[in-house]
């Protein structure tokens, strides 16, 4: 697992004041004319080029004094490189990474305000105005490599932002005309046709919005996200942005509450959302509300591979594609795993002592970080390759 935040240590004054947001180089060669954008990043404290905004020294600078604007990294974020972008937040002495160039899991958390409120979270709502959050997002979209394949937006729920979620998204569009977005949203406030019509004249190349489904039925799916009027609203916003042509996929995470009823949503999907591009079966994540609502929601997985085994069938049999996410390899039915996807981001990605000397890790989408307060009883590697 890797840590994107650390504190850092200011050794030299600074020229630049508030929130400091920066792509970075290692590269000592780096063009002349453009190095005053960039914070240069220096491993081993000797030989440092002039005229970048600023310097992050993997170890102490070998000189007496450091130049303007020089930081020492925390030796947890030393993975940074090339390409990188970072916010620095000097009066709290700390530094997060914000996108990573060779990362295939880049995300921005846009907003911690949400209108749902529900059981799993793993992001907790908080209704603090973090408003400055955008302008931070809008700095750092334009230094991303436009080579990079996806971007993740998540929250919070988007949708609150309103026009500022507009904002982002044409945004994305200008500055990264080749890379998908993902957005996860709980797809309440596109019932507003009006407000889901102007996202969808972006005209995004691949938007595609994750919006959660939890029940065939209402009560549940409301209580799931405790939120009366929850579940209408969500359907009517699906069926706006698919009429919009915008793509969706919907979301179930599985727990207590939504695994009995697994293959009776399936059946639902089939038949009155056949539109949808794509359908995610999801592990539950021990982080946020879950650790409070554990006892609730926690069941093994093995022990719901029936009903997750026909939920799959029945999509996979009306041609929606079908994916799950979070689980491992060694709790699944063997017939679910062509539908196994490894979706973990990598910096909270890790496994577990059992799976040390299995020969089918690189296939396996392994844990959480946080699952080391309660995992499947039937971890077992494998031993010999498929």
């Amino acid at each position: 697992m890797l840590k994107l935040s650390s504190t850092i240590r200011s050794l030299s004054e600074s020229t630049e004041t508030g929130t400091i947001v920066r792509r970075i180089t290692d590269n000592p060669n780096y063009v002349p004319a453009l190095r005053s954008n960039e914070y240069f990043l220096n491993r081993n404290g000797h030989a440092v080029p002039a005229g970048f905004g600023g310097y992050l020294f993997a170890t102490l600078p070998v000189e007496a004094a450091a130049p303007l604007n020089s930081f020492l990294l925390d030796p947890e974020v030393t993975f940074l490189e090339h390409g990188d972008v970072i916010r620095i937040t000097p009066d709290r002495k700390s530094l997060r990474a914000l996108y990573r160039r060779n990362s295939p899991h880049n995300s921005f958390l846009l907003t911690e305000r949400c209108n749902n409120f529900c059981l799993m979270c793993s992001q907790p709502p908080k209704p603090n105005d973090d408003s400055y959050i955008i302008d931070q997002i809008l700095r750092t979209v334009p230094l991303i490599s436009p080579e990079t394949r996806a971007i993740g937006l998540t929250g919070g729920e988007p949708t609150l932002l309103g026009s500022k979620l507009i904002d982002i998204v044409q945004a994305l569009k200008a500055n990264l005309p080749h890379t998908a977005v993902h957005m996860l949203s709980n797809g309440r406030n596109f019932k507003d046709i009006a407000f889901a019509r102007t996202l969808a004249n972006i005209q995004h190349h691949d938007l595609m919005i994750g919006i959660p489904l939890y029940s065939d039925i209402s009560s549940i799916h409301d209580y799931v996200v405790q939120a009366d009027g929850a579940y209408d609203d969500t359907i009517r916003g699906i069926i706006n942005l698919k009429s919009l042509g915008v793509k969706v996929e919907i979301r179930v995470v599985i727990h207590q509450a939504t695994y009995a009823r697994l293959a009776d949503l399936a059946r639902f999907i089939r038949r009155n959302l056949t539109f949808v591009d794509q359908v995610a079966l999801m592990g539950l994540e021990m982080m946020g509300f879950t650790k409070f609502n554990l006892e609730k929601l926690w069941i093994d997985p093995k022990d719901y591979q029936p009903q997750l085994v026909e939920a799959v069938e029945i999509l996979d049999q009306a041609r929606i594609r079908v994916s799950i996410y979070n689980h491992q390899l060694c709790v699944l039915d063997p017939r679910l795993y062509p539908f196994n996807r490894k979706s973990i981001s990598d910096w909270k990605n890790e496994y577990m002592p059992e799976c040390d000397d299995c020969t089918r890790r690189q296939e396996c989408g392994g844990f959480f970080s946080s699952a080391k307060l309660r995992y499947s009883r039937y971890i077992t590697p494998f031993k010999t390759a498929s």
